[in-house]
């Protein structure tokens, strides 16, 4: 029962945000992120407790704003995935540009594959999406939500411009064999991990324990690796999707993940409010060391 109430609010919420004109579409998302702000109050100390840690320069009021800023993030999010069905190859440019392609478009004619690293920041729901109408399909590692219904839901948007979702159960085999086929793969790598699956980097002047998973996946298909980011851009009140330069890697997986990292902690620090500080990053602790949270 609990499922299906849960399906039904996310279908009549999207069905919303789809119909409703473009503006009001935004008010209302915005307001739906600040109300689950307000249900889930766990979520802002999270984001105060990481900020905290990460700019200890800064004011309290600057990390409230920061953190207002995430939930803006997710309203948006929300705008954009409600609007997938009506987005596709003559009104994609209406929403999101391209920043550093060329990166994207040297890696591919290597021919082996992209490992397109990137994050809980910005859109990266939509970065997938709009790459496959601009460019060309893209694999995507996902993990399924908890609910079902709601699951086959977000599914099936991210499926229609053509992108392929890989499982996190099969996904070695299945990213393997997409870089043999020169296809692009999309994996986020930002999310806390236990020390059996990752080593621990600096990340924001603090120990954080980051999957050594995807450079493992580079080193054996020798694919470039590509960071890429879709950053909302509130002067032109749309999305740029940044492609940044080859990151070389040694093949040695701590100096590698930390490698890649450091490319994510630059840019979060150029858009901190559009990074998920409400995900507890920094969980996973080195042994004997006590709790950050």
């Amino acid at each position: 029962m609990r499922e299906r109430v849960e399906y039904a609010v996310a279908a009549t919420l999207l069905a919303l945000l789809r119909i409703l004109p473009l503006s009001l579409s935004y008010r209302c998302g915005y307001a739906v992120a600040r109300l689950l702000d307000r249900l889930l109050p766990k979520l802002r100390k999270v984001a105060g407790r990481n900020l905290s840690m990460a700019f200890p320069e800064l004011p309290l009021a600057e990390h409230r704003r920061i953190t207002d800023g995430v939930f803006r993030t997710v309203g948006r999010m929300l705008v954009a995935l409600a609007r997938f069905p009506s987005i596709n190859k003559q009104n994609v440019g209406e929403w999101i540009s391209y920043e550093g392609l060329e990166h994207y478009q040297a890696a591919k004619k290597q021919g082996r594959g992209v490992l397109v690293a990137t994050a809980h920041l910005g859109n990266w729901e939509l970065s997938a999406f709009a790459h496959a109408l601009m460019t060309e399909p893209m694999n995507v590692m996902i993990r399924p939500l908890d609910n079902p219904l709601v699951d086959q839901l977000v599914e099936d948007r991210r499926t229609l411009s053509g992108n392929r979702l890989i499982f996190k159960k099969d996904a070695a085999r299945s990213v393997l064999k997409a870089l043999k086929n020169n296809e692009p793969v999309g994996i986020l790598i930002d999310q806390n991990t236990t020390p059996s699956e990752g080593v621990f980097i600096n990340f924001f002047g603090k120990l954080a324990c980051a999957g050594v998973g995807f450079v493992k996946l580079a080193h054996h298909s020798q694919a470039p690796v590509i960071p890429g980011f879709a950053i909302w851009d509130e002067p032109t009140q749309h999305y740029i999707l940044h492609f940044l330069p080859e990151v070389p890697l040694i093949g040695d997986p701590a100096t590698d993940t930390q490698r890649i990292h450091t490319v994510l902690e630059d840019i979060i620090r150029q858009h901190p409010d559009q990074w998920m500080w409400i995900h507890r990053r920094w969980k996973t602790r080195p042994p004997g060391e006590p709790s950050l949270y």
